[in-house]
């Protein structure tokens, strides 16, 4: 028995003084004052959500605006020159480089072989009025009886490729596949006038002969101008001409026989 109260006393025994018990009052008092300086100071702010006064607010949330004028941060500035950069986009014809007013344009100026060709509109690389032109000139076959689409998409791809190596050789400043296959689109118009007229009544005879002829002149000659006053060549129109009347002279002969 004297052992286990030798132990009992050994395991109860502590350096605690009343020291130490008045030191840990004092700093568990200190904490609670430290807490209720946060807890006064939390309480002297407004919730997030509810309404305070202007003076109750941080410096550095104050509003400086005036009414109906707020003041635009960095940010809603770049926001609202993306929204105004829409307006000054295009339209999308005009990205497509669709331009209806250039089209008529030039689609007078083949129809009118004398009317003078505004070159900075024929140097455009324009497709739509040439496709529409093959299209039709298919189609006004077709009624014709006569299924050659093939051979039409064929001698154009050919007829291009032959006169703009030839207008690279004869001009200074060069052309673009694209303008070559624009004018030489535009100009194909007389020739559909000619199909059409097949479907009407035959082309075989003397009438028909005359009638190619002059489509094939009116060709060429509307051809021709628009290229020497697209590629400043004057006094080389008849040249440029005869290569012309070659090649609408196929398409005559489509629509004839």
């Amino acid at each position: 028995m004297s052992d286990f109260e030798q132990f009992h006393v050994d395991f109860y025994q502590s350096n605690y003084t009343i020291d130490d018990q008045e030191e840990g009052y004092n700093s568990y008092g200190s904490n609670e004052n430290l807490c209720g300086s946060r807890k006064s100071q939390a309480g002297e702010q407004p919730p997030a959500g509810a309404f305070a006064p202007l003076e109750m607010l941080p410096s550095s949330q104050t509003y400086t605006g005036q009414i109906l004028q707020p003041t635009y941060s960095p940010n809603t500035l770049s926001h609202l020159s993306y929204t105004d950069g829409f307006d000054e986009e295009p339209p999308l014809l005009e990205e497509l480089g669709i331009n209806f007013e250039h089209i008529w344009q030039k689609t007078l100026t083949v129809l009118n072989p004398m009317k003078p060709a505004d070159g900075s509109i024929m140097n455009e690389t324009d497709l739509t009025g040439p496709v529409v032109f093959c299209l039709a000139l298919g189609a006004t076959l077709l009624l014709a009886g006569k299924v050659h689409f093939g051979y039409v998409y064929g001698m154009s791809a050919i007829g291009c490729l032959a006169m703009h190596a030839l207008l690279n050789l004869m001009s200074i400043s060069g052309v673009s596949h694209g303008c070559v296959a624009s004018v030489l689109g535009y100009c194909l118009l007389p020739m559909v006038i000619l199909s059409s007229s097949a479907v009407v009544f035959s082309l075989q005879g003397i009438l028909g002969t005359f009638l190619a002829l002059f489509i094939i002149g009116w060709c060429s000659l509307s051809a021709s101008k628009i290229f020497t006053s697209a590629l400043a060549m004057e006094g080389q129109q008849l040249l440029i001409a005869y290569p012309c009347a070659l090649l609408y002279g196929l398409f005559a002969l489509l629509t004839v026989f």
